[in-house]
C-alpha cells in the first residue's frame, strides 16, 4: 500500500481540492497553508483515515504537528499501521 498516495487521495476528497491535492509532495505545508483545512476538515480527515486504514485515533493522540505537512500526516498514518 502506498500510504503517501492514499493520504493525498483522502486530502483531495475531504478538502474538495478537485485534484489539486495529488500534486502535493511530502514537504507541502498543510495546516495554515491550505485554506480548506480548518478545524472541521481536520475531524473529517481523521474520520476518513480511520475508515480507509482501519485504525482508531484516540483523543489526545494526534495534534497539529501531524497536520504540518503531507509527510508528517503520512508518517502519522504509517506509525498507526505499525510501520
Amino acid at each position: 500500500m502506498d500510504i503517501h498516495s492514499e493520504v493525498l487521495t483522502i486530502l483531495d476528497d475531504v478538502l474538495g481540492l478537485g485534484g489539486r491535492g495529488h500534486s502535493f509532495t511530502r514537504e507541502t505545508a498543510l495546516l495554515g497553508a491550505v485554506p480548506e483545512l480548518d478545524s472541521m476538515a481536520v475531524v473529517g480527515l481523521i474520520t476518513s483515515m480511520e475508515e480507509r486504514f482501519g485504525f482508531i485515533v484516540e483523543d489526545g493522540e494526534i495534534d497539529g504537528s501531524a497536520f504540518a505537512t503531507v509527510g508528517s500526516l503520512a508518517d502519522f498514518v504509517r506509525g498507526k499501521l505499525g510501520g
